[in-house]
């Protein structure tokens, strides 16, 4: 049962996330910020994680704390949901296309965050959403989650094509790093013996 719920209260964010890994990419996302939705409901879908997200943020000042703590939160939930990492891939990459862009993702659920963004939005906003939150939000999901991310945009004219790109590259990454492999289901993926 690969599944998890995280609350977490702030001064300036009160946030609910529940995942399942083992679902089929079922959303339901709210955090008061419509393109953000837009992409964690592209993040659940493309990965095939169940995912429901509440978010009450201090919207009246911006954004960004709303999207940073979602991906802390979501990262915890990962985290915690995919426990001692028995059995799984561990590892996972996509080459994505959309439109105009190309984003390519590798990421490894090492425990060892990090974070390789190598990603050029060409606009300061897609409509209202500071395309710098992007980053901050994959920072955050990268730290809180244990994930070394890698994310490099190789093509790309349309900030939204881009965005959109990597969230489903990182998903699909994910996807194929959160698979258990039934020859290895008991082993931890690495020759430490811990992750």
């Amino acid at each position: 049962m690969r599944k998890s719920t995280i609350t977490r209260t702030t001064a300036e964010t009160d946030i609910s996330v529940s995942l399942d890994l083992d679902g089929t990419g079922i959303y339901d996302n709210q955090t008061g910020v419509g393109f953000f939705d837009h992409m964690l409901d592209q993040l659940a879908r493309h990965a095939l994680i169940d995912m429901t997200v509440r978010c009450s943020g201090d919207l009246h000042i911006d954004d960004h704390h709303t999207v940073e703590d979602v991906g802390i939160a979501i990262g915890q939930a990962l985290s915690q949901a995919v426990g001692d990492k028995k059995g799984i891939a561990r590892y996972g990459s996509c080459l994505l296309p959309m439109d105009d862009a190309l984003v390519r993702a590798a990421l490894d659920l090492s425990g060892r965050p990090f974070l390789v963004w190598n990603v050029d939005l060409p606009t300061a906003k897609i409509g209202t959403f500071d395309t710098e939150l992007v980053r901050e939000f994959f920072q955050a999901l990268s730290t809180h989650g244990g994930i070394t991310l890698h994310v490099d945009m190789l093509h790309g004219l349309n900030s939204h094509h881009i965005a959109e790109a990597a969230f489903k590259a990182v998903a699909r990454a994910l996807r194929v790093a959160l698979e258990v492999d039934a020859r290895v289901a008991d082993a931890i993926p690495s020759t430490k013996g811990t992750l």
